[in-house]
């Protein structure tokens, strides 16, 4: 019998859902659109500030886990536990809540991965690094080659320990990120 994925130990669920690369494909623009329809059915006018598309997903050409990470921010005066309830009733699993910011997924099964896998991340609106970083390196087509060049090295290092890959991609992605704030001031 299998267990429920609430009972695995981190390191079941690593090795249950590894780390993958994938070449760049043309439907997680269409996973992005369907899921955000859903989101916007989901929440009231007024709700939600702005869902984006982030992530690796949302880089043109570049190898990324086959997963649509999504941004979904909430104006300051929401009630981030009021959403947290709606997205948790709607079928995503919270993964990890730091005060204010959460991180919720959608398609994963005690299995292993669903066809289609969606990271969502929950913040404040205005606290959207995420957005410079997609920004810059769709503006900057050799640093995303870098990118995907780092995540391809660290791919089958880390296959089984989701932490230290991202970990292992904080300077670089910090790097950028502080970059494109700087030269996309009062973007967002």
């Amino acid at each position: 019998m299998t267990k429920p994925l609430s009972d695995m130990t981190l390191e079941e669920l690593w090795h249950l859902f590894p780390i993958f690369l994938v070449p760049p494909k043309e439907e997680w623009k269409e996973w992005y659109q369907e899921e955000k329809q859903a989101l916007l059915r989901l929440f009231s006018k007024g709700e939600i500030s702005s869902i984006s598309h982030i992530g690796s997903t949302a880089i043109p050409d570049i190898w990324a886990k086959n997963i649509v990470d999504i941004l979904l921010e909430v104006p300051k005066t929401a009630d981030v536990q009021s959403v947290k309830k709606q997205l948790l009733d709607a079928g995503y699993l919270l993964m990890s809540e730091d005060g204010n910011q959460m991180s919720f997924n959608k398609g994963y099964t005690e299995a292993g991965f669903a066809k289609k896998v969606f990271h969502l991340h929950l913040r404040y609106q205005g606290n959207n690094d995420e957005l410079y970083f997609r920004d810059y390196l769709k503006e900057h087509p050799e640093v995303a080659k870098d990118y995907e060049g780092l995540k391809l090295a660290l791919w089958k290092a880390y296959e089984h320990n989701r932490d230290a890959y991202t970990d292992a991609k904080t300077d670089f992605i910090k790097k950028y990120t502080q970059q494109a704030k700087k030269d996309y001031k009062g973007r967002y």
